[in-house]
């Protein structure tokens, strides 16, 4: 890889490795950045992670969607996350399981209700009772953001027991979801992202 692009490769056939390695060299030099920062949090950061600008790129898009699909459990019935980090994210991963067979729907959670029409909180098509939805994020710091969307969908009836989120900042989102008996799993942690940001700009 060089130093000013992600390697070249067919995002739609590349092995899953491939994939999860072509994702990471995208999020280090094009969402990642050094500095000082205020995050949504209110806590300062060295470091700042714009995931937007790979969730909203094409091919960045396709990756993320495939990587997760691989990631949720079989009885997944849809995906859903809080607006607006999560909204590209739950599109792609949708979009993605449509071309494998295998249809979730996705699910937009408003932060505050519409002021308009229903004026729900959730936005998409609606489940079964006890449908089982996974959530999705794609930076997680403390955790609060993710378990918004969880309330709201439990709220309406929902099963909810997974977060998955691309990046975890290992600022206590993880002990956060495990104390509120969640399963978490991130697709990368900070660690890894700070180890190939250094590795590029040595």
């Amino acid at each position: 890889m060089t130093s000013s692009s992600p390697a070249a490769i067919s995002v739609s056939t590349a092995d899953l490795s491939m994939l999860r390695s072509y994702l990471l060299d995208l999020l280090v030099k094009r969402a990642y950045q050094e500095g000082d920062f205020i995050l949504s949090s209110g806590q300062p950061s060295s470091y700042y992670i714009n995931g937007k600008q790979v969730t909203l790129n094409a091919e960045g898009s396709l990756a993320i969607g495939r990587l997760l699909l691989s990631l949720l459990p079989k009885d997944t019935q849809a995906v859903a996350g809080l607006t607006l980090g999560a909204d590209p994210i739950v599109t792609a991963v949708s979009v993605v399981s449509a071309y494998e067979n295998r249809p979730l729907d996705a699910l937009i959670i408003r932060k505050e209700a519409k002021g308009h029409g229903t004026q729900a909180y959730i936005e998409g098509p609606t489940l079964p009772p006890e449908a089982k939805v996974v959530v999705l994020e794609d930076v997680v710091t403390t955790g609060k953001s993710a378990m918004l969307a969880v309330e709201r969908l439990r709220n309406v009836g929902y099963q909810v027991e997974q977060i998955i989120a691309l990046v975890d900042r290992e600022q206590g989102g993880a002990a956060f979801y495990q104390s509120q008996s969640l399963s978490f799993q991130p697709l990368f942690s900070i660690r890894e992202i700070q180890q190939a940001y250094q590795a590029i700009n040595q």
